[in-house]
C-alpha cells in the first residue's frame, strides 16, 4: 500500500492543487525540518487546510468530518489515551458494537491503527479531519490532559525545588537559585503550556495569583474570567522567575512592582504579551495581556457594530480637524476602534503620529511612539514633539489629566484631527468629565466632533445556537415591551466542546455615537447635566448602548442575559 506521503503527492498534483515546484519545495522542507508533508503544505500556505482535507477524502474514498460541527462525550474519548491520541493525532468519535469510527490526520498510518486496534481490542473506522481541528478537540474532549500534563512535568523538578514561605520577613530565594530554577526544562514547559493553552482559547488576559495555600490560573476569554487548572504552589517563584526571564526583567526584585513585554512565535503566528508584576500579600501576582496580531481585526466593516454606526465612524475620521474620543471600561475595545480608525484613513498624504502607553499594535505606515513616564516621556511631552513633526492625525492613547486635553485641544483647534480614549462610561458622560477635568465649554464646543462609546458582548457559539421563549412578563420587567402583535425570538447557545460549555464564542461590539450638533453644543455652553445631554442626543437619533445591545439581541448575535451584564438601565 502506498503511503499517506505518496498518495499525497499523487492526489495533489493530479488534481491541480499544487504544482510539482510547490511539492518539490514541500518535501525538501521536510526532509529539512521533518514533520508531515501535508502539515507542511498548509503551513507554506500552498493549499487551505479544508481543501486538503475535502481533496484527499475524494482520492483516498474515505469519509471526511468537520470537527468543529460535532461534540464528543468524554467517556469515548477516553476509551484512547490522551498521549497516544496527540502522538498519532486522532481522536475517537463515535462506538458502535466492536467498531470505533476514529478521526485521523493520516488515515493511511497503519501504524497507528494497529497499535490503537491492539491497544483497545476495538475494529478501526478511519475517517479524515483537519490536524488543527483534531488537536483542538483533543485539549477539549480530555478535560484532565492539561493537569496531567502539568502533573508529569512537576515531578519532574529537583526535590529542592523553590518554595515560597508565606511568613513576612523571610529571606527570598536567592538570584542566581532563581535563574537557575528558572531555566530547567520542566519550569519552561509549565509555563509555555499555560502559555500556548491561553493562546489556543483566544483569551485576552492571563493571571497567576498566589494565594494563602495555593496557586490560581485564570484565563479571560471573551471578557470573562474562567479558572484552568494550575501548578502547585510549590512551582510559584520558579514560574514568576521564568516570566521574569522572558520579559527581561530583574528576578531579584520583588518588592516593587515591574513591567515588561515579550513575543513569542506560536505555530507560525506571532503573538506579544504584556507583563504586569505586582507584590501581593502571598507573593508576586502576574498579569499577562496577550496581543495575538492574527485575531486583531482592525477594519471598521469587521467590528460587528451596526451598519449605522460604521457609518459614523466612517464619517469621523473624513473630518479635516477636530477631537474625536471613545469611552468604555478596561478591555471594552477602545484602542481597537482608534486602530480600525487609523487603518481606515492611512494613505501616503497622510501623517499620523501615535502616543500610547504602550504600543499595542505595530501598525505598518504608522509613527508610533510609546510614552515612558519614567523617563518624563508623558503623552504631554510626547505631544508638544509631535506637534513639530507636521501631522495630520494624532492618536493619543488615553487622555488622564488636564495637561494632556489641553494639548489635544488645541492640537484639535490648530488643523489637526486628534483622536484619543477617555475612562467614562457613557457618551454624554465624557462631556461632563471635560469640564470636571477643567476644559472651558467653548473650548469643548470648538473641538470635540463626536463621542463614541462603546461595549464588548460575548456571541453566541454557531455549533449549539438554539432558539427560546423569554416571557411578555420578564420582558416587561426589564422595561423590554414589545407589541402585542410580536412575538420576539431570542437565541441562546447551550453548550459545547467548541465554546468549552459557555454557549458563547467571539465578542462584537454594541455603541452609541453622540455627533455634536448645534443644540448640543448650545447645552455644553450652558454647562448642562448629563441627563440632558443625552436626552437632546436621543431626540436626534442617538441609540443608546442597551438599545444597540437588544438589537444585536433581535439580529441573533447574542443573548439578552449578556446585554443586560454589560449595559445599565440608564445606558
Amino acid at each position: 500500500m502506498l503511503s499517506l506521503k505518496q498518495r499525497l503527492q499523487e492526489i495533489l498534483v493530479n488534481n491541480n492543487l499544487i504544482s510539482q515546484s510547490q511539492l518539490d519545495q514541500a518535501i525538501q522542507v521536510q526532509r529539512d525540518k521533518g514533520g508531515r508533508l501535508s502539515d507542511i503544505i498548509v503551513e507554506l500556505k500552498f493549499v487551505k487546510e479544508d481543501e486538503l482535507v475535502s481533496t484527499l477524502s475524494q482520492g483516498l474514498g474515505l469519509p471526511p468530518i468537520d470537527l468543529k460541527r460535532f461534540r464528543i462525550e468524554h467517556e469515548i474519548a477516553k476509551i484512547i489515551p490522551v498521549e497516544v491520541a496527540r502522538h498519532y493525532q486522532i481522536i475517537p468519535i463515535s462506538k458502535m458494537g466492536n467498531t470505533i469510527s476514529l478521526a485521523m490526520a493520516d488515515p493511511l498510518n497503519i501504524f497507528a491503527i494497529d497499535h490503537v486496534e491492539s491497544l483497545t481490542g476495538y475494529k478501526i473506522n478511519p475517517i479524515i479531519a483537519a490536524t488543527k481541528d483534531i488537536m483542538q478537540t483533543i485539549e477539549v474532549a480530555y478535560p484532565d490532559a492539561t493537569k496531567n500534563v502539568i502533573d508529569g512535568l512537576v515531578k519532574e523538578m529537583a526535590v529542592s525545588s523553590i518554595e515560597l514561605i508565606k511568613e513576612e520577613n523571610i529571606a527570598l530565594p536567592n538570584e542566581k537559585e532563581l535563574s537557575r530554577v528558572s531555566r530547567e526544562a520542566p519550569v519552561i514547559q509549565i509555563t509555555n503550556k499555560i502559555l500556548e493553552e491561553a493562546v489556543e482559547l483566544k483569551a485576552s488576559d492571563i493571571l497567576i495569583e498566589p494565594l494563602d495555600k495555593t496557586l490560581r490560573v485564570r484565563f479571560r476569554v471573551d471578557g470573562v474570567l474562567q479558572e484552568r487548572n494550575a501548578p502547585p504552589k510549590s512551582m510559584h517563584a520558579s514560574i514568576v522567575s521564568r516570566v521574569k526571564v522572558m520579559s527581561d526583567l530583574d528576578i531579584a526584585e520583588h518588592r516593587l512592582p515591574q513591567d515588561g513585554r515579550f513575543k513569542i512565535d506560536f505555530s507560525g503566528k506571532e503573538v506579544d504579551f504584556r507583563i504586569s508584576v505586582l507584590p501581593s500579600s502571598f507573593g508576586e501576582k502576574i498579569a499577562l495581556r496577550i496581543l495575538d496580531k492574527s485575531q486583531a481585526m482592525l477594519d471598521i466593516d469587521k467590528l460587528g457594530f451596526s451598519e449605522d454606526t460604521a457609518q459614523k465612524l466612517k464619517q469621523i475620521s473624513k473630518f479635516p480637524h477636530g477631537m474625536a474620543l471613545v469611552c468604555g471600561p478596561t478591555g471594552s475595545g477602545k484602542t481597537t476602534i482608534l486602530y480600525s480608525i487609523l487603518k481606515f484613513v492611512d494613505s501616503p498624504e497622510k501623517n499620523i503620529v501615535t502616543v500610547e502607553d504602550p504600543v499595542e499594535y505595530q501598525l505598518e505606515g504608522i509613527n508610533q511612539v510609546t510614552a515612558r513616564p519614567e523617563i518624563g516621556l508623558t503623552f504631554a511631552s510626547s505631544l508638544r514633539s509631535i506637534l513639530r513633526q507636521d501631522p495630520n492625525i494624532i492618536m493619543i492613547g488615553e487622555i488622564r489629566d488636564y495637561e494632556t486635553v489641553d494639548i489635544a485641544i488645541k492640537s484639535a483647534l490648530t488643523g489637526h484631527l486628534v483622536l484619543s480614549t477617555l475612562h467614562t462610561t457613557t457618551a454624554s458622560g465624557a462631556i461632563a468629565r471635560l469640564i470636571n477635568m477643567g476644559v472651558e465649554p467653548y473650548l469643548i464646543n470648538s473641538s470635540l466632533i463626536s463621542v463614541i462609546a462603546q461595549r464588548l458582548v460575548r456571541k453566541i457559539c454557531v455549533y449549539c445556537k438554539e432558539e427560546y421563549e423569554i416571557s411578555k412578563d420578564v420582558l416587561a420587567s426589564l422595561n423590554l415591551l414589545i407589541n402585542k402583535t410580536d412575538k420576539p425570538v431570542f437565541y441562546r447557545g447551550k453548550g459545547c466542546q467548541r465554546c468549552l460549555n459557555t454557549g458563547y464564542s467571539g465578542r462584537v461590539g454594541i455603541a452609541e455615537v453622540l455627533m455634536l450638533s448645534s443644540k448640543l453644543r448650545e447645552l455644553v455652553l450652558s454647562r448642562a447635566q448629563e441627563h440632558q445631554i443625552k436626552a437632546q442626543g436621543r431626540k436626534e437619533g442617538m441609540i443608546t448602548l442597551r438599545e444597540s445591545g437588544m438589537d444585536a439581541v433581535f439580529k441573533g448575535f447574542t443573548t439578552l442575559e449578556e446585554v443586560l451584564r454589560v449595559t445599565a438601565p440608564d445606558e
